[in-house]
């Protein structure tokens, strides 16, 4: 069986932290080490969790805990990661973020058995359910991106899939470390989307991306339109510095097509009167997606009040 070690980026945990890992402890295959990045030392010094009783549980079920703190203007979503990447020996790396609850005992074992499906398959990635307050709209996007069968993608797929070829998440993907070092692991400067620069690596150089449905978090969001527009506005800015990768493979179509989806859905199930909420969400995501793209042509002012990462400009030449 593959080793394995669980790394999460932390910013002002809270007890659901602590509950992660504690489910963490409960896996039927356990992690040799946690490895966490936490920004911001202050708040994890005083936070309301307990940190004596998180290391009592992992040193009990033979898990290294082990805690490295960075400033807010440190973090990175690809250096962060990749900075503890290289921490790491096992065979394994799973990368998780705070909020990522195990939905079960066997996220963990399920992940690392998708490496052995097919050969080739140099990541994997799990399938994220709704939390209890999700909204519709929201859950049937989990639904749409996360369904309930599993998919070994390659670049044979492209033609059928697009840009969905390269889909990944780091809310829970796992990593095989050799294959990951071979090829240099995450952009060490990242907006976003460092799971997906490196999934179309992968794919690039002849390597597979699994989606385990049997391997299963708990996460969602209830982002407000505004929220979406400055999430997408970072995606397309995150595609738009990759255009080498995302050029060739707009994600219109696979946004026009979630959209018609849930329009569809919303109605079969009696939810007219969400529909305009559905525009207005959607008329933020792709306002926010289509400036995004086109970054270059706005002005500084404008495009630290678009992102949601505005620590990322720091220093950066517009």
């Amino acid at each position: 069986m593959r080793t394995v070690d669980v790394i999460i980026p932390t910013f002002k945990p809270d007890k659901k932290f602590q509950m992660l890992v504690e489910r963490l402890c409960r896996q039927t295959v356990l992690p040799a080490k946690i490895l966490i990045m936490n920004t911001e030392q202050e708040w994890w010094e005083k936070a309301s969790f307990d940190k004596t009783d998180l290391e009592r549980m992992t040193d009990e079920c033979g898990i290294y805990f082990e805690v490295h703190h960075i400033r807010q203007e440190e973090f990175d979503h690809g250096g962060t990661r990749a900075a503890a990447a290289a921490m790491s020996r096992a065979d394994t790396l799973l990368f998780m973020t705070q909020d990522a609850m195990p939905a079960d005992r066997y996220l963990v074992e399920n992940l690392l058995g998708a490496f052995e499906k097919e050969e080739n398959v140099a990541a994997v990635y799990a399938r994220q359910l709704p939390e209890k307050d999700c909204g519709i709209l929201e859950k049937y996007t989990r639904e749409f991106n996360y369904g309930k069968d599993s998919l070994i993608k390659s670049a044979e797929d492209l033609p059928r899939l697009g840009i969905k070829t390269y889909f990944c998440s780091n809310v829970c993907a796992a990593y095989d470390r050799a294959v990951y070092e071979k090829l240099g692991g995450f952009i060490k400067k990242a907006i976003f989307n460092e799971d997906m620069v490196f999934a179309a690596e992968l794919i690039r150089n002849g390597y597979k991306v699994a989606y385990e449905a049997d391997a299963k978090v708990i996460h969602s969001h209830n982002y407000s339109g505004i929220q979406q527009f400055h999430r997408n506005f970072d995606m397309a800015v995150s595609q738009a510095q990759n255009a080498e990768i995302f050029a060739d493979i707009p994600s219109e179509g696979e946004g026009l097509r979630l959209v018609k989806g849930t329009a569809v859905w919303l109605c079969k199930n009696g939810k007219f009167y969400l529909i305009p909420k559905l525009i207005w969400q959607s008329g933020c995501k792709y306002t926010g997606y289509l400036m995004g793209k086109n970054y270059r042509k706005l002005p500084q002012n404008l495009i630290l009040k678009c992102s949601m990462n505005k620590k990322f400009w720091k220093n950066k030449k517009f």
